[in-house]
């Protein structure tokens, strides 16, 4: 029966061909977009930019519209935050490389999974050689660690504490089958990131079993304080099964002391994972690889090159010094990875990963790698570290601006100073000044809150991944922030921090 022609897919033979004419038009209403938007993201309050955009959306639901990648191309461009506009700099959200974007199209077309080795022949040896080589850049054995590309730090972060708890407690252990008194924790710095939690509550330990670390001024963790916790939580009949040291921490770009913490978990039969989603960046840069040494010595890494390594999102990898750390994830599904598939030579990575299906995420960074190479990418670390100091500088020379302190990798935090000192009216300007930069399009800033109690811990911070920014970029940032902090420091109480 003969009936409309059906849509054309993106693989095969044929797929190149039906795919060229909409790449041309996706290109063109991203360029459209970007026209429309310019600047770092679309002026307006947030209320009525969702009308906008639900509106798009809305508009012809009930019939076909053969313009929609088009138009609703356009709208996304325009409605987006674009980090590659040197004022889009809050988040550790990065600017991809066009290469890296173009390799990502090439996954996307064919769509293999890497849950078998039949849906993804080559992806499945690519991902392994990956693996292996980003394995030796960390500094791990060479062919004995073995890993995963994860969708980011959270995923890798609650692998490396499963992995953990597994090996301290045995595989496969019932939490409510512990003998009497053993009480699993999870030791991790104040400034770690907020997934160890998340991960804690995953795993059935809860988000108490994660003891918290006093950190310096820098938000490095205090290894003093780092000893005295674990030997506390033994005291207590506590049981540690792992430390978290963060290699790169959000806000500062801290280095937890790597070396002290392997010495103190090992003391302590506990596995050390070391969070370096953002700055196991460095490692690519030979003079910044220094600030992560010791991260040999961890039981299990997390990387993020959806950070400091210029992928779309997601790549993130996890790694773990040991192959065998990865017995209590093994598993076999007939359909899947059976046990005789294997020992024919077919070989399967559903055991290496939280997830079944999963995309080569891997690949784009794959291609880049081989298009740059590590040297390449370093000088494209090295490019924002260098722009962190200038701008740090920038904020010292400011004397309506306050440096926190010195960049480590590629954040600057730092705040306005009010008139008076008072600290709450610095908190209320400091938050109210990044709003009306959001509504006006002109920059996107990042906000943290340093730890502590009480008002006056309110900071800006500059996350500087693009490396074609330059100081004069950011230059502007802090006149505009300069400007916006004197306008609503003046302003009556009306335009203040629930605005």
């Amino acid at each position: 029966m003969n009936g409309p022609p059906q849509p054309p897919l993106s693989g095969g033979v044929a797929g190149p061909a039906a795919l060229g004419p909409l790449l041309e038009l996706v290109l063109t209403a991203l360029a459209v977009g970007a026209e429309q938007r310019s600047g770092p993201i679309p002026a307006g309050p947030p209320d009525r930019l969702a009308e906008q955009f639900a509106g798009v959306l809305r508009h012809g639901r009930d019939e076909p519209d053969p313009d929609a990648l088009l138009r609703l191309t356009v709208h996304l461009a325009q409605g987006s935050a674009d980090p590659a506009d040197p004022a889009c700099a809050a988040h550790l959200h990065c600017p991809p490389l066009a290469v890296a974007v173009a390799a990502d199209l090439a996954v996307a077309a064919l769509n293999p999974s890497q849950d078998s080795w039949d849906q993804a022949p080559a992806a499945t040896v690519f991902e392994t050689e990956l693996l292996a080589e980003l394995a030796e850049l960390v500094g791990f054995p060479a062919g004995r660690a073995a890993g995963v590309v994860t969708t980011g730090g959270t995923e890798s972060n609650l692998l490396g504490l499963m992995l953990a708890r597994d090996a301290v407690l045995g595989g496969g252990v019932e939490l409510d089958g512990l003998p009497a008194g053993v009480r699993p924790v999870i030791v991790a710095s104040r400034a770690a990131h907020f997934s160890v939690q998340r991960a804690a509550a995953l795993l059935g330990l809860g988000e108490r079993a994660v003891l918290a670390v006093p950190v310096d001024r820098e938000l490095r963790m205090d290894p003093r304080a780092l000893a005295d916790t674990l030997a506390g939580a033994v005291r207590a009949g506590r049981t540690p099964i792992a430390v978290v040291a963060t290699a790169g921490t959000t806000d500062t770009g801290a280095v937890d002391p790597l070396h002290r913490a392997a010495d103190l978990a090992a003391r302590h039969g506990a596995r050390l994972h070391v969070d370096a989603a953002y700055g196991g960046g460095a490692l690519l840069s030979r003079r910044l690889a220094p600030l992560l040494d010791g991260i040999a010595r961890a039981d299990s890494v997390s990387l993020d090159f959806h950070k400091l390594g210029w992928q779309p999102a997601a790549a993130g990898v996890f790694l773990t010094a040991r192959a065998e750390n990865y017995a209590s994830l093994a598993r076999h599904a007939a359909y899947l990875n059976p046990a005789d598939d294997e020992q024919a030579g077919y070989p399967s990575l559903l055991g290496r990963s939280l997830r079944t299906t999963r995309r080569p995420d891997g690949f784009k960074l794959a291609v880049t790698l081989r298009t740059l190479g590590r040297d390449g990418l370093g000088r494209l670390v090295e490019a924002c570290h260098d722009l962190a100091r200038a701008t740090a500088a920038a904020v010292r020379a400011e004397p309506s601006l306050e440096l926190h302190c010195e960049p480590i990798l590629t954040t600057v935090v730092f705040r306005y100073r009010p008139a008076g000192g008072d600290p709450v009216t610095a908190d209320r300007v400091n938050a109210e000044l990044r709003r009306a930069l959001l509504r006006e399009g002109r920059a996107v800033v990042g906000r943290t809150e340093l730890p502590g109690e009480g008002p006056g811990r309110v900071r800006l911070k500059l996350t500087l991944l693009n490396p074609h920014s330059t100081a004069a970029d950011t230059a502007r940032i802090l006149s505009d922030i300069v400007r916006a902090g004197r306008e609503s420091e003046t302003s009556d109480g009306a335009s203040g921090i629930g605005r």
